[in-house]
């Protein structure tokens, strides 16, 4: 009978402690979750390793090992976010200026000629800042998740030869033939025909301001493949290429918003539509791979 006190007394003794430890150990684990500042590195200790608590404490770390990771790329993304707005900004202030200066020669000036030409120097430069203004509206529209695209069956031949035509005085000026292979002049595919004529466009528009050579474009089965000679390969980064805001080396001077391919990756995203980039010597080649119908869509 003693013996048997004696146990439980132990018993009870044990409890209390283990008790006592795990109440402890949480209090502990507690006031460092609230002491912790967001993104630190600081880790979950534990002083009694029991099999509870120590599995507790690993799947704390766990989750602040994410919490961690989450924070270092939402700053990552704050900082370009921020680099971009800048880069945008001085984008835009640079005509601005340039179209400021102009009417102020033009309040200066008597002479009508030299009049004429300032208002036509100053409406150039608006131009070019409401181009810029106009990309930025196109890529905030294209980038918004709330905006679903309606999918339909939509054949891409006539869209692109129109864009081409609509592009001829830009590439006979430059003495540019652009060639269309299609093995299938007659191939729908899964899209929006106001998003893909907007992706032809930036394509062309593409082709034309870095290019210095005629573009092809190659059909084959549900993949597009938009060919042209750059001057300089090497300065292309074919990783970032459909970035917001990127340019490639000297693509500033252009006039260009860097926002023309983003709005590209983002409309053939929303057509469930795949877009590479790669070089291939000295051509520079962006590949779209449409995505292939269910069997609920039609293809009138």
């Amino acid at each position: 009978m003693e013996v048997l006190v004696v146990a439980c007394v132990l018993g009870a003794f044990v409890l209390a402690f283990v008790v006592v430890s795990y109440e402890r150990e949480l209090r502990s684990i507690a006031s460092f979750l609230g002491k912790r500042e967001r993104g630190s590195n600081q880790r979950v200790t534990v002083e009694y390793p029991t099999h509870g608590v120590t599995g507790v404490a690993r799947a704390i770390n766990a989750y602040l090992d994410e919490e961690r990771c989450r924070c270092i790329a939402e700053d990552e993304r704050r900082s370009a976010f921020q680099q971009d707005l800048a880069s945008l900004s001085h984008d835009i202030r640079t005509p601005l200026a340039g179209a400021q200066g102009y009417l102020q020669l033009y309040a200066r000036e008597q002479d009508p000629r030299k009049r004429e030409r300032y208002v036509a120097e100053a409406e150039e430069r608006l131009s070019v800042m409401r181009a810029l203004v106009d990309q930025l509206f196109e890529y905030t529209k294209a980038a918004d998740p709330t905006h679903a695209l309606e999918l339909s069956s939509v054949q891409p031949y006539p869209l692109l030869a129109e864009t081409l035509a609509g592009a001829y005085p830009d590439f006979a000026e430059r003495g540019w033939s652009p060639r269309i292979c299609f093995d299938d002049e007659d191939i729908a595919v899964r899209g929006n025909e106001e998003a893909l004529r907007r992706v032809f466009s930036n394509l062309t528009v593409n082709a034309l301001r870095y290019g210095c050579g005629a573009p092809e474009v190659v059909q084959r089965g549900r993949r597009l493949e938009f060919r042209n000679p750059v001057a300089d390969p090497a300065s292309i980064d074919t990783n970032r290429m459909f970035a917001r805001f990127y340019r490639a080396d000297g693509a500033r001077a252009g006039g260009a918003s860097g926002l023309g391919l983003a709005i590209v990756a983002h409309l053939c995203e929303a057509m469930g539509a795949r877009v590479d980039a790669s070089v291939e010597g000295s051509d520079l080649c962006i590949s779209i791979d449409f995505a292939p119908f269910s069997s609920e869509e039609g293809r009138s």
